[in-house]
This record gives C-alpha cells, structure tokens and sequence, in this order.
C-alpha cells in the first residue's frame, strides 16, 4: 500500500494531479476538495494517498487531508453500492465536516444534492455509517462549542482513521485510551495515537 506521495507538483486539475517524485511522475485522481488546497504547481507537496486495484488498471486516489482520505475509506469500505468515483463525489461535493454534520443528522436532503447522488443512495450512506461516524461525529458536534484543543481533534482524528481501517468504533476508542493510559505525550499527536493504537488492535 502506498500510503502518501511526497514530490514537486508537476500538473494540477480539478480531477486529478501528477506529482513528481525523483524523477517518476504518478497521476493521481483527486476531489475538488484537495484540489482547492493545492500550492502552485512546480512547488513540493505531500499527498495522502490510497491505492484502488482492479482487474485492468491499478488507481491511485490522492487527499491533502487525512479527514478527507478516512472519510473516502469509510464511503468506498462500508457503503454498499459506493465505489472510489462516489466518493470523490461526496468529498467534490461537501467538506467533511458538514457531512458527518448530514449523516449524525440524517439529513438525506443535503446528502442527496451532491451530484451524482440520489436518493436512496443517500439513504444508505447515512443507514450505513450512521453507526461508524455517529458517535464521534456528535462528540465534535457537541464539543465545538467548547472550543476543543490540539488533543481533543488529536484523539477524534485517530479514532476516525482506526475506524476507516476497518476496526470497530468501541474497538478503536479501546486501543487509543490504553495508548493514552500507557504513554500521554502521544494525546496531541494523532499519527501517534494511530501508530501505537494500532499495536493493540493488530
């Protein structure tokens, strides 16, 4: 698995980029949401990546964020019916956080407006996830008004990644409180939390 790309930024649309890396170009297919995010093109830059095999061609798909690549995992891995081209979509269409917002809501209106999205599709994305990102969608959503630090969105953001991996989300609020318990300088780095977390979930 190629988990990011990090290189000169060599071509930059709102679909997709190529990036540079000593001396290898990679096409990778973005959402808008990244591209907005991008530096000009010919200056470095680290993309999050992951990888799509199929049986003619393997993809890559690229994130600035890690929000925006957990939250592709969880749309392509735990939607039935959603592959990588719905969930470019989704992130094309709406920041992710106003869809967590959506589906802890279960508002199938605004879900279902993104292009390329009907429905009953919508209907399922917040069936399905509901329980992934529910929980800690409505612990943000509650929080936000208390201003949570650099260790709250630290602790969330690690959770959010362990559960796009395909780990429960008990199992994954689990894992990080022992890391937290055993080793709490690891609170505000997430990659961290993820890293050590991910010991006691193998």
């Amino acid at each position: 698995m190629i988990a990011f790309l990090e290189g000169e930024l060599a071509e930059a649309l709102p679909t997709h980029l190529v990036i540079n890396v000593h001396g290898v170009g990679y096409h990778v297919m973005i959402p808008l949401s990244s591209f907005e995010k991008l530096p000009q093109v010919g200056a470095r830059t680290r993309i999050l990546t992951h990888l799509v095999v199929r049986e003619d061609a393997h993809v890559l798909y690229g994130f600035v964020t890690a929000g925006e690549r957990d939250l592709f995992r969880l749309l392509v891995n735990h939607v039935t019916g959603v592959g990588p081209k719905m969930g470019l979509a989704v992130l094309s269409g709406m920041s992710v956080e106003s869809f967590k917002a959506a589906v802890v809501a279960g508002d199938i209106v605004a879900i279902s407006r993104i292009s390329g999205v009907g429905k009953k599709t919508a209907e399922r994305i917040v069936l399905e996830l509901k329980d992934k990102v529910g929980v800690a969608a409505e612990w943000e959503a509650a929080s936000a008004a208390n201003a949570p630090g650099p260790r709250d969105h630290a602790i969330h953001d690690a959770v959010l990644a362990l559960i796009s991996l395909g780990y429960k989300q008990v199992d994954a609020h689990k894992a990080v409180k022992q890391v937290l318990d055993k080793t709490p300088a690891a609170a505000g780095d997430a990659e961290e939390l993820i890293r050590q977390a991910l010991r006691y979930l193998i």
